[in-house]
């Protein structure tokens, strides 16, 4: 379908994320409970099954894959845990907080300790013009089963990986509690202190060699969103035409279609490729 070498990028394929029908949930036998999705995306379990199916259609010519997986703690400062308002009731999920609130006293962290290191990031995060703070649901926490891949895709790598005899490479983003990290090669404000944050080179160098670099994933609004424009940024050997998105693996959060649609116009409009996973 593409010229060797094709390496595929997998953006966030993980549980959390997936709108996973109750048969798919994870269960929690400490507690007797069932494990679902904190922040699924409407569209995305099929997104995941079209993206394991192209996988072991197209195996045998994808010559390398790279899964990124969204990684958090319970207390991050996109989490409600981390935050109250100012009478100390708790912050629901998908507020969005700016620095003037902060100063204002409509919300604060719980940790009184943090406010000088918090209203330097909602400034920092401001002034760059492409986010507003927001408190997502827990998700994505590390070692849940929230955490884990799409079990489809997983199989799916399973399989590539035992038919090639190669693994799979996976990239952790999203440990520091202090920034919001969407893309799968920096975070929204990198910590000086942390180079986990800043620009990942060497994941850019390990995919520049790619003569077709196909991409997948979720959610299309934000962490597909915000690697492609890094990766159009960043990569050292530039080429955009080589890029392809999976546009049938790939779903936008609800109420971010608009941001769906005009990131896939303008990557267009830049000579990415947008393709369905059963082009030929």
């Amino acid at each position: 379908m593409h010229p060797s070498p094709i390496q595929l990028l997998i953006i966030d394929p993980q549980n959390d994320f997936c709108d996973l029908p109750s048969d798919w949930y994870g269960r929690d036998p400490s507690a007797g409970r069932t494990l679902a999705p904190a922040l699924p995306v409407t569209g995305a379990h099929a997104d995941m099954l079209r993206l394991a199916e192209f996988i072991d259609r197209n195996g045998d010519t994808i010559d390398a894959i790279t899964l990124t997986l969204d990684s958090h703690h319970r207390v991050d400062i996109a989490h409600p845990p981390f935050w109250c308002r100012g009478d100390g009731e708790p912050v629901p999920p998908y507020t969005t907080i700016t620095a003037a609130q902060v100063r204002s006293g409509q919300f604060a962290p719980r940790d009184g300790g943090a406010l000088t290191r918090v209203l330097a990031y909602l400034d920092a995060l401001e002034a760059r013009g492409r986010y507003t703070l927001m408190v997502w649901p827990e998700h994505c926490r590390i070692g849940t089963w929230g955490h884990l891949v799409h079990p489809a895709v997983q199989a799916a790598c399973d399989r590539w990986e035992s038919s090639r005899l190669r693994q799979v490479r996976h990239v952790l983003k999203g440990q520091n509690p202090w920034t919001e990290h969407y893309s799968a090669f920096e975070a929204e404000v990198p910590d000086e202190g942390d180079a986990r944050t800043q620009l990942n080179r060497e994941l850019l160098s390990t995919l520049d060699p790619a003569g077709t670099l196909l991409v997948a994933g979720e959610a299309a609004s934000h962490c597909v969103l915000a690697s492609v424009r890094d990766l159009v940024e960043h990569l050292p050997g530039g080429r955009p035409e080589r890029m392809v998105l999976l546009t049938d693996c790939m779903s936008p959060v609800a109420g971010f279609e608009s941001q769906q649609q005009a990131f896939l116009e303008r990557m267009a409009a830049l000579g990415l490729q947008l393709r369905h996973s059963t082009d030929r």
